[in-house]
């Protein structure tokens, strides 16, 4: 019996694309049918800013290696204290180690920013990170194997290369949305509250990792979170804003106009945070200071879903002379009755004013200093921030002890009141004698 031929095999119908006309039969012919494209439905944009910044393409990415990275800026210090004081014995010793650490990051950041604006963040972040951890791990070894005083302030020191990762991303932020200011003062509204989120938390874990676990804990998990946050935000190279090689024409952004002026006004405001930190936590213990951190990085969120004023010299004022009247509130409250919870609704509302000046002090940063050293300015200001906080602590520590702690909080009020004069000042000196200003709004206090 014959085998009957193989069947060839029948070959699969292809689609056609939408563009592609579609044969149909009509009065007995074969006739072509158009066929409508297919219909692409595009999502409304978001309404909230804050997920209209995330939206952006890679911006997710970097955020959060950057929230990684920034954490260990509130652990550090923190631990460094515990684990010093844990093991010597000495609260003095531990409070001299780290302002060797704080003075000499006050002195390296500019020239590490200043590098990652010429060769870029990545070449220049991550070997400067590594250093860092480097020393945190040396300063852990040190204090383990019980090694000679000297040597806690040299490893403690190298920990000055950090690089300033919150001054990266808004680098990168301004990178993104140039020209467009709504856009910025959202980012950096954000950029503040996430400054803030990471200074509430960090010092709560670095002492729940001291205390649950071992001394040296809270440094190692610093450490360790510092270098991977770094790592994953560097990795992002599509949102890396190009270097800017210096020229013989480039000039350092302090002598940008206006910038000693907003310096000093950061300066003052470092105070306000530092002398307000010490009188707090000699009051009332430092689990009060979160209610202050909360009300900054509350009011950061909301004032960055505001519109983006048109003078943004006059809204620095007015953020200025807010946080002027509601830290007078804190003094009030430790005048007027000894309960904590009114105290803490004080250092509440008092906090809603820090973030919104901070917010606005950073945005004229960013007008005045050349785009191609973004991250120098803003290393600057936080240079003098911190600066600031120094001469805060210093002095609110004076008060405590030779005029109590009442007294103590007419530092952060005084401080308050000095930025507003300095901020004043500034802008009134940028005028014209006896004219008022015309035109735009000028890019620096």
């Amino acid at each position: 019996m014959p085998k009957p031929a193989a069947a060839r095999p029948v070959p699969a119908a292809r689609t056609p694309p939408p563009s592609t006309a579609l044969l149909t039969v009509a009065a007995g012919q074969l006739v072509a049918a158009p066929r409508a494209g297919r219909q692409h439905i595009r999502r409304p944009a978001p309404t909230n800013p804050y997920l209209r910044l995330l939206a952006t393409p890679g911006a997710r990415a970097f955020t959060a290696g950057n929230l990684i990275a920034r954490l260990p800026m509130g652990m550090l210090s923190v631990s460094a204290v515990i684990m010093i004081a844990g093991s010597r014995g000495s609260y003095a010793l531990a409070g001299a180690v780290t302002a060797t650490g704080l003075a000499a990051t006050a002195l390296v950041a500019p020239f590490t920013a200043r590098l990652v604006d010429r060769h870029g963040q990545a070449r220049i972040a991550v070997p400067a990170t590594a250093l860092a951890v480097l020393g945190s791990l040396t300063l852990v070894l040190c204090v383990h194997h019980g090694a000679p005083a000297w040597t806690l302030f040299v490893a403690y020191a190298a920990t000055a290369t950090t690089p300033n990762t919150g001054g990266m991303s808004r680098a990168r932020w301004a990178h993104l949305h140039r020209g467009d200011p709504a856009a910025l003062h959202t980012a950096n509204s954000f950029e503040q509250a996430a400054d803030e989120l990471c200074f509430m938390l960090g010092p709560v874990l670095a002492a729940t990792l001291c205390g649950a676990l071992f001394l040296e804990a809270g440094t190692l998990v610093g450490a360790f979170l510092l270098l991977t946050g770094v790592l994953i935000f560097t990795a992002q190279r599509a949102t890396e804003p190009p270097p800017t090689p210096r020229t013989r024409t480039s000039v350092s952004p302090l002598r940008a106009p206006g910038m000693p002026a907003l310096l000093a006004v950061f300066l003052a405001t470092g105070a306000v945070f530092g002398s307000l930190e010490v009188v707090s936590i000699a009051h009332a213990g430092g689990a009060i200071l979160a209610l202050q951190a909360a009300g900054s990085g509350a009011a950061g969120l909301v004032y960055g879903s505001l519109r983006p004023a048109r003078n943004v010299h006059r809204r620095l004022l007015l953020c200025l002379a807010a946080m002027t009247a509601l830290m007078s509130l804190p003094l009030l409250a430790a005048t007027s009755t000894a309960s904590l919870p009114v105290l803490a609704l004080c250092l509440l509302l008092a906090g809603a004013a820090t973030a919104p000046t901070m917010v606005t002090g950073m945005t004229l940063v960013q007008r005045a200093t050349p785009p191609g050293q973004l991250n120098e300015g803003m290393t600057l200001s936080v240079t003098a921030l911190l600066g600031g906080v120094a001469a805060g602590a210093a002095t609110g520590g004076w008060l405590v002890e030779h005029a109590g702690t009442v007294s103590g909080y007419a530092a952060p009020m005084s401080a308050a009141a000095l930025a507003l004069v300095v901020a004043a000042t500034g802008t009134y000196l940028r005028r014209p004698c006896g004219a008022a200003p015309a035109g735009p709004p000028s890019p620096a206090v």
